[in-house]
């Protein structure tokens, strides 16, 4: 059995812990289980996904130029040629992290499915290592639900959807929240039939009603979405799946396409690393406990991003892993405000969101709530930007700003603003200290800020 200093499982946030803990000279193992390195935001996830997306985009600007006076026509779209520039890009980016780590000193890197098999140690291929400090970084795969007849059928998700090389001519979506939008863009732009089935009463659930309302508003002029419904069960058909629908009544109806793809949500992977056999805790949906420190149930071990179900994105995973690997080596005691931590929905519209949502904040502060179009600042009339808007909350006693959230071009780019001001504990006062150019799309958020109201 090989000793180390410290141990990090997963190669996504946990690589910044890997870093961290080498620049103290320390003896490290990372652990990951591949086929592809570097966790779930580089291979199935944020970059190669808003590659795409980018690209949907524009294909949207140009079928929309016709509002600008501009007669343009789109001749041809090269699906493969878009999806196989995307695998380049990550590919050429897995092979330079895999030349890193073979450089790397003082650093065994082990590729292979791990689980714990003692107190502090892993096995990884028939071989133990153990460290007195271990850091559980390995992510989260796509939830697959109970659905019937799904195991019988060939079903899309994040994943394997990156690896289609021919477009399909129509798809099923289960799911209306961000990963199940922002595909039904990107395929939709394609030129995809697209149909979202989501259980929940509108699409993104986690955002604000009336921007869940106006996303689904917008996308329903290219994409049947299904709201209020359940998909009871799947089959094969001669040209591809059904799937069959049930709604609130108990009325049914069948959907079909050539492909479907599954976008439930996320679970831990904490379950295939057995995390049990070393005394680490897990929650009743599998996410490891950690506290406020991000350390488990058991003394230096450390659960950082998606493993531990807090606020699951990249960045957060990334802050994460600084904090933990800071407090473990430098003795502080650092904390991550959640609040503060933003997030976006790379749909067309794009939505971003901070803090709080408004019936959230009213539960335990006094609120003012402000509201303010695009096409109110003088940018946004520009760009005929005619529904997208912003919406602040704000505590009424102290100015702190409680929630910001954005539907509409750019958004996340302009909420940015917010996130810092919200991180630094300040309030909308020093908002409007810095002079906004004019006309841009940051006076957005001063305008927002400037029609508070009681709610």
């Amino acid at each position: 059995m090989k000793q180390y200093d410290v141990i990090v499982v997963g190669s996504g946030c946990g690589s910044l812990v890997m870093d961290e803990a080498l620049s103290h000279s320390l003896r490290v193992a990372l652990v990951d289980k591949g086929p592809l390195i570097g966790g779930t935001c580089l291979n199935w996830g944020c970059i190669p996904s808003k590659m795409l997306i980018y690209t949907a985009d524009r294909i949207v600007d140009i079928q929309e130029a016709k509002k600008f006076g501009i007669d343009a026509v789109i001749k041809g779209i090269d699906f493969n040629a878009i999806m196989e520039r995307m695998r380049k890009s990550r590919q050429e980016s897995e092979s330079y992290i895999r030349k890193s780590l073979a450089e790397t000193e003082n650093l065994d890197f082990y590729e292979g499915e791990a689980r714990f098999v003692a107190d502090y140690t892993l096995e990884v291929k028939g071989e133990r290592v153990r460290a007195d400090k271990i850091f559980i970084a390995c992510g989260s795969r796509p939830l697959i639900p109970p659905i019937r007849g799904l195991n019988d059928i060939e079903y899309l998700t994040n994943e394997s959807v990156l690896e289609l090389k021919e477009k399909p001519e129509s798809m099923v979506i289960v799911g209306g929240g961000y990963i199940g939008v922002e595909y039904a863009h990107f395929f939709a732009a394609m030129g995809t039939r697209v149909a979202i089935v989501e259980m929940a009463d509108r699409l993104v659930l986690s955002e604000e009603p009336e921007i869940a309302e106006l996303l689904g508003k917008r996308l329903s002029q290219r994409i049947e979405i299904h709201t209020g419904v359940l998909a009871e069960e799947v089959r094969n058909s001669k040209d591809g799946v059904v799937a069959v629908l049930k709604d609130g009544a108990g009325a049914r109806r069948d959907l079909s396409a050539q492909k479907i793809m599954v976008a439930v949500g996320r679970r831990s992977n904490a379950d295939l690393l057995e995390v049990g056999n070393t005394g680490v805790e897990t929650d009743e949906k599998g996410f490891v406990k950690a506290d406020k420190f991000f350390e488990t149930s058991k003394k230096n071990i450390f659960a950082i991003g998606d493993v531990n179900g807090k606020s699951m994105f990249t960045h957060s995973a990334n802050r994460q892993a600084q904090i933990a690997v800071d407090n473990l080596l430098h003795g502080t005691k650092l904390e991550m405000d959640f609040n503060a931590v933003p997030h976006a929905v790379y749909s067309h519209p794009q939505i971003a969101s901070v803090g709080m949502g408004e019936a959230e904040a009213r539960k335990a502060h006094s609120v003012l709530v402000g509201r303010t179009t695009y096409f109110s600042t003088a940018k946004g009339e520009a760009m005929l930007e005619n529904d997208g808007f912003a919406k602040a909350i704000v505590d009424k006693s102290d100015g702190a700003i409680l929630g910001f959230h954005i539907i509409g071009p750019h958004a996340p780019e302009v909420i940015q603003e917010v996130v810092n001001v919200m991180s630094w504990g300040s309030g909308q006062d020093e908002i409007n200290e810095g002079i906004h150019i004019h006309p841009a799309l940051s006076e957005l958020i001063q305008l927002t800020l400037e029609s508070l109201e009681e709610p």
